[in-house]
């Protein structure tokens, strides 16, 4: 994945301007091979108008309730397999540091499987995917394909010969 172009507009003395213009971070995912993930923007609260358009407080993967994140994710190909020598504790650090709060819903017993309390609205940018759901359902998803995902247990499974990449967006649900 290519690093993102992020160009974020804010207010100056009353008037629409853009406050920054650059590439954004590409961070990969060692414990999924092929697989990055490129924060783009979030906030832990709801944003409050107008802005700056200075960065909010984004601190984890995952918004708690009233705030959201938007990224790009790229899930590797089924041929992408981990290195001879890859270092599981130095992976696990690595996405701890990089990414806060992805490894925490994820079932240690069930690779992949996870639960938020999250709405996530996932459109699927290039490639296909499938979201595998409880009890072995399954949804194939293609390019142009979208998916609500409404704080279910799930998982993204690359069967395919080629990257799929996501557009996400999360917002920070209330679990009752």
């Amino acid at each position: 994945m290519t690093n993102p172009r992020i160009v974020v507009t804010g207010e100056r003395d009353g008037k629409s301007v853009v406050f920054s213009d650059g590439e954004g971070a590409v961070f990969d995912i060692p414990l999924m091979p092929g697989s990055a993930y490129a924060p783009v923007w979030g906030s832990d609260v709801t944003p409050a108008l107008p802005t700056t358009g200075e960065s909010p407080d984004a601190r984890t993967y995952f918004p708690p309730p009233g705030g959201f994140r938007f990224c790009f994710f790229t899930l590797g190909p089924a041929s992408a397999t981990l290195p001879e020598d890859f270092d599981a504790a130095a992976a696990t650090s690595q996405v701890r540091r990089e990414i806060p709060g992805l490894l925490d819903v994820m079932e240690p017993d069930n690779p992949g499987m996870h639960t938020s309390d999250t709405v996530d609205v996932d459109f699927v940018l290039s490639g296909e995917v499938h979201v595998e759901l409880d009890d072995g359902a399954e949804v194939h998803l293609k390019a142009g394909d979208v998916l609500v995902q409404n704080g279910t247990r799930h998982a993204w499974r690359n069967r395919s010969d080629e990257p799929c990449v996501l557009v996400v967006a999360v917002v920070g649900a209330r679990r009752e």
